[in-house]
């Protein structure tokens, strides 16, 4: 029985780590945007940002006069996202371009098309992923939450660089932000069974994809730095918010959320107000590395901080996607 029992302690790190959340959010305003300096003639991706914090997040860069590119696996919604945003805001550039992130084959397709535009980039948003699914597999067999969560957004990443690189300069550096979770807290990260074949826990699973893209975005940070380019990065944890994420949880939990759903969590707005702020806030201007939450920049996990498993993740992440 001693190999359950990574599962039902992957259960138990992640429900301790959302109560402590929701006491926290309990007791703390959800941080407010102030102000933001119009963006004209910058452009941002959105990855998932056909609803809930993606919607809010390309809604406000929009805005912003950014042209967004909202990218998602559900055409029909990203068309119809990208009409409501054009009629609530009157102006502003957004588009639709599809892209599948539990596919590496739809990954690069959907990068070569964005080249092909010509377009530069100043802001790659992070945004999509899935929670607590049952066990399932990407196109390419890894675990869905570790294959569309993390390896789908390392990829779209690092094919994307060259761009970001190109449309940064000092002063005015290109910015990634990548989402992650305090679910991370309770997250392991175990090399030898990334995919979960040994003890499938969903839980455990969602925590290890938030962990590594946190650790994927200091890695890749001090590699930027090392090098001089133009481009920042930072992590942010949006806190539990009411979005279709939730829709996963067992009956139970489900019961269980409906009543502390609008009195606890955070509606998508106030969810992607930390997101938003590190798109586009001046007092961010070239600052990287940083894990912020409600606003502020917060402590991740000591784990998260350990540079001999990025440098191990990284590499083995390399392999997985098939990049030199």
């Amino acid at each position: 029985m001693w190999w359950f029992l990574p599962c039902i302690l992957g259960f138990i790190r992640l429900y301790l780590d959302g109560v402590k959340v929701l006491l926290y959010q309990l007791f703390n305003r959800s941080f407010s945007l102030q102000d933001l300096p119009k963006q004209n003639g910058k452009v941002a991706i959105v990855t998932g940002g056909t609803r809930g914090m993606g919607y809010e997040i390309s809604r406000h860069l929009v805005s912003l006069d950014m042209h967004v590119v909202i990218a998602g696996n559900e055409e029909q919604e990203g068309l119809a996202v990208v009409k409501k945003i054009r009629e609530e805001l009157n102006h502003g550039k957004v588009e639709f371009m599809y892209l599948d992130l539990a596919s590496l084959t739809s990954v690069r397709h959907f990068v070569q098309r964005y080249k092909a535009k010509g377009l530069p980039l100043h802001i790659l948003v992070n945004n999509a992923g899935v929670m607590l699914v049952p066990e399932r597999r990407t196109d390419d067999g890894f675990e869905l939450h570790f294959g569309l969560n993390y390896l789908g957004h390392f990829l779209l990443t690092n094919l994307l660089l060259d761009v970001l690189k190109k449309s940064g300069k000092p002063g005015k550096c290109s910015r990634i932000v990548i989402m992650s979770s305090a679910t991370h807290y309770g997250g392991r990260l175990t090399l030898d069974d990334l995919q979960g074949r040994m003890c499938y826990s969903a839980h455990g699973a969602y925590a290890q994809s938030k962990l590594a893209l946190l650790m994927f975005s200091y890695h890749l940070q001090d590699q930027l730095w090392v090098r001089g380019d133009p481009v920042t990065v930072n992590a942010v944890d949006p806190g539990m918010v009411d979005t279709a994420l939730y829709d996963n949880l067992s009956s139970p939990a489900q019961l269980a959320k409906k009543p502390f759903a609008k009195l606890l969590f955070r509606t998508p707005a106030e969810g992607a107000s930390t997101a938003i702020y590190a798109a586009a806030a001046s007092e961010l201007e070239g600052i990287g590395g940083l894990y912020l939450y409600n606003g502020r920049k917060t402590e991740s996990s000591a784990l998260s901080y350990n540079e001999r498993l990025q440098s191990k993740l990284w590499k083995e992440s390399c392999a997985l996607v098939g990049l030199q």
